[in-house]
C-alpha cells in the first residue's frame, strides 16, 4: 500500500491585517504546522500567489491589506509493508485493537522513519487494517510520541475509526497520563490551557504561542511529591503534538528524561526516553457501546526511577 505523510489540501487563503515582516516568517506563523524550510520550497517552486501574482522572493515584505494564496500539493508518498513486529495487546475485538506501545516505538512511517512503525506492525497483525481511515495512517485514531509509552487504540474498520474519532472530538474518550517532572509545583492540581503552535525559532519543536497556535488544554494533579521531583497524573482535553511535554516545560517543570523540553541532567536512571506514560484509556466501543477501559503497567524504566527518586527523598 502507498502512505503519504500529509493529506492532500486545499489553496489556502491569507490576509494581511497590518504591515508585516518578509513573506515567509509571516507564513510560518500563520501556519505552525509546516516547517519554514517546507514554505520556503512552496515559495520557490510558484505555489505562493501575491494579490493574484506568484511570488517567489521570500524576504518580500508584506503590506496591510495584501491577500496571500498557499496551495500545498500532497507529500511525496512513503511505502508501508508488513512487518513482523511483536505488539503488547491490551484489548482486541473484530473492530479495534488497543496497544501497550514502547518506548522507542514511531506510531506511523515519516521521513525518517519509513519502517519499523506501529503501523508496520499492525499491518502484518491485522489482515484488513489497510485502507482503514484513509490510506495515511491506516486504523490511526491518536498518537502518541515515539518515547512515550501506553495505551493507543486502533480502529479496524471504517465505522469504528469514524465513531472513534467522534469521541476524541467531543472529548468523551479520556485519555490520562502519569509522568515525573523536575521540580515541586506549588498547588496540588490546575489546568494549563495555552494554545501550542510552532516553535518561532527552532521548527522542529513545538511551543506555547501568541498567535497562530491551536487550542491545547492540558489538568494536571500530583500523585506524589519526591523531594525536588513529582509524580503527576495528567488529563488531556486536547491532543496537540508534544502537548503535556511542552505545557510541562512551559510551567517550569519539566518531564524528565525529555531531551527536547527540558536541560535537566540524569537522575541516576537510564531511561530510554521521557518518564511519561499513558497509563489509562477510557473509550465507549464503537459498536456495542460497551464502555471499555485500559489500563497499561508503568515501563521498568519508569518503575525504577521512582523507587531512586523515593530512596533520595527520605534521604533528604
Amino acid at each position: 500500500m502507498e502512505l503519504e505523510t500529509i493529506s492532500p489540501s486545499e489553496e489556502i487563503d491569507l490576509y494581511v491585517e497590518e504591515v508585516s515582516d518578509r513573506l515567509d516568517r509571516w507564513l510560518a506563523h500563520q501556519l505552525p504546522h509546516l516547517s519554514r524550510s517546507r514554505l520556503q520550497k512552496l515559495i520557490e517552486g510558484g505555489k505562493v500567489r501575491l494579490n493574484g501574482t506568484v511570488c517567489t522572493a521570500k524576504k518580500r515584505t508584506l503590506q496591510a491589506g495584501d491577500h496571500l494564496c498557499v496551495s500545498i500539493p500532497p507529500a511525496q508518498p512513503l511505502a508501508a509493508h508488513p512487518e513482523a513486529i511483536p505488539l503488547d495487546l491490551l484489548y482486541e475485538d473484530d473492530a479495534i485493537v488497543i496497544v501497550n506501545k514502547p518506548a522507542g516505538l514511531v506510531v506511523h512511517p515519516a521521513p525518517g522513519h519509513e519502517t519499523g512503525t506501529l503501523v508496520n506492525a499492525l499491518l502484518a497483525h491485522c489482515d484488513r487494517l489497510a485502507g482503514i481511515g484513509g490510506i495515511q495512517r491506516p486504523g490511526i485514531v491518536h498518537r502518541l510520541d515515539k518515547d512515550t509509552t501506553g495505551a493507543l487504540v486502533v480502529a479496524k474498520t471504517d465505522q469504528a475509526h469514524q465513531h472513534l474519532q467522534a469521541q476524541i472530538q467531543a472529548r468523551t474518550a479520556q485519555r490520562k497520563y502519569l509522568g515525573i517532572v523536575c521540580g515541586a509545583p506549588a498547588t496540588e492540581s490546575g489546568t494549563v490551557n495555552s494554545p501550542i503552535g510552532r516553535h518561532p525559532v527552532e521548527r522542529k519543536k513545538m511551543a506555547v504561542v501568541e498567535k497562530g497556535g491551536r487550542e491545547a488544554i492540558t489538568r494536571w494533579q500530583v500523585e506524589e511529591r519526591l523531594g525536588n521531583y513529582t509524580l503527576m497524573q495528567f488529563h488531556l482535553e486536547t491532543g496537540r503534538t508534544h502537548q503535556i511535554r511542552v505545557h510541562c516545560a512551559h510551567q517550569g517543570y519539566p518531564i524528565v528524561g525529555d531531551s527536547v523540553y527540558s536541560s535537566a541532567r540524569s537522575v541516576g536512571v537510564n531511561l530510554s526516553g521521557q518518564a511519561l506514560h499513558a497509563w489509562r484509556l477510557c473509550l465507549e466501543h464503537p459498536v456495542s457501546g460497551e464502555r471499555i477501559e485500559a489500563i497499561t503497567p508503568l515501563p521498568a524504566n519508569f518503575t525504577k526511577l521512582l523507587a531512586v527518586l523515593r530512596q533520595s527523598s527520605m534521604n533528604l
